[in-house]
């Protein structure tokens, strides 16, 4: 599929100045104290599709798009604006959030799956109903610059969300699976990397590291560096207090991976997590000779080590074809030393 992503790290700048010219740390939005499970899928459930980002210029993906969700067996029902363009954003902020709404006020509708990301999630949350979605529980599901929309659900809808494929994705056979068993069967799986799963963008899914040792619990809180970074320094964050925090990325060269965990670290959040995992960081390489001082390895090392948590790398998260489908605001353990992630209770009802 030609669905191209914007580079986040140009379309982000502006949010990311901002931030980082607050004197203060963040005032993070409490979470809500009980998470409330919306319904799993069954074959035949509709689900609403929308683009909350970025648009998608060619309507044979589109196409491919719905044929995709049918073969999961459940019912495609497209936004109002989903073949929308507005410069680079799929319609104006107020429409994406107007599809966005609107499938968690249609009875109908059982999850709702972004086709992609690309840049645009962080304008429309001001546009949002949280008070409706709070009221009418239903998975969202996607990743990259849908993280935006996750953490801010987290923060006040009260219920669990799915970072995994978007349904622009390639949907691999791990995929699938590790979606199937969490959205439909409502289990609650343990995510290991299989060995040798590798993927020639980042040379590296398939092999976990170990940065501290042990085992953590706490709730899954995270998603693309980039956008949980740009978002620091607005209301729409949940508590860090105690969560495992997980983290991918992509084009996003060494220092720059190093600059944004600084700022969670001059933020107070890195310090209140109890366990980190950093999944894949496809493309993640320097620019040029002056800027590749450090491995990626190295500098997750220099963040993460110091914080005395458990803390792993390698998990699979992130751009790459076969995804864990991790579910936001659900309690799991970690165990860095094997490299795994389990999910301690169903997150479906």
């Amino acid at each position: 599929m030609s669905l191209r992503m914007l580079n986040r790290r140009t379309a982000l700048q502006g949010l990311g100045a901002t931030a980082a010219a607050l004197a203060l740390p963040p005032r993070l939005a409490a979470a809500p104290q009980a998470l409330r499970k919306p319904p799993r899928l069954r074959p035949g459930d509709t689900v609403g599709l929308v683009e909350p980002a970025g648009f998608t210029d060619d309507e044979f993906d589109l196409a491919l798009v719905i044929e995709t969700i049918r073969a999961m067996g459940l019912v495609p029902r497209p936004g109002k604006h989903l073949a929308d363009r507005y410069g680079y954003l799929a319609g104006e902020d107020k429409a994406r959030a107007a599809d966005i709404n609107a499938m968690y006020a249609d009875k109908s509708v059982r999850a709702v799956f972004a086709v992609r990301g690309g840049w645009g999630c962080a304008r429309i949350l001001p546009h949002l109903d949280f008070d409706l979605i709070r009221a009418n529980p239903k998975l969202l599901i996607g990743f990259s610059d849908i993280t935006a929309l996750h953490l801010a659900f987290a923060a006040r809808a009260g219920f669990t969300t799915i970072h995994g494929p978007n349904a622009g994705s390639s949907w691999g056979k791990l995929s699938w699976d590790a979606f199937q068993s969490l959205v439909f069967a409502g289990e609650a799986p343990v995510y290991a990397t299989p060995p040798g799963n590798e993927d020639r963008l980042t040379q590296r899914a398939g092999r976990t590291r170990t940065f501290r040792p042990g085992k953590a619990t706490g709730r899954l809180i995270g998603g693309n560096l980039t956008v949980l970074s740009a978002l620091m320094g607005t209301p729409y964050l949940p508590d860090f207090d105690g969560a495992i925090l997980f983290l991918e990325d992509v084009d996003e060269a060494q220092y720059r991976i190093d600059r944004m965990l600084t700022q969670l670290t001059l933020a107070g959040v890195l310090r209140r997590v109890a366990g980190v995992v950093f999944g894949q960081c496809t493309n993640c390489r320097a620019s040029g000779p002056s800027l590749s001082g450090f491995t990626l390895s190295q500098v997750l090392k220099q963040h993460l080590e110091p914080l005395g948590v458990p803390a792993f790398e390698g998990a699979l998260i992130g751009h790459i074809p076969n995804q864990f489908s991790i579910p936001v605001g659900a309690r799991a353990e970690i165990d860095a030393d094997a490299g795994t992630i389990r999910i301690l209770e169903p997150v479906v009802a």
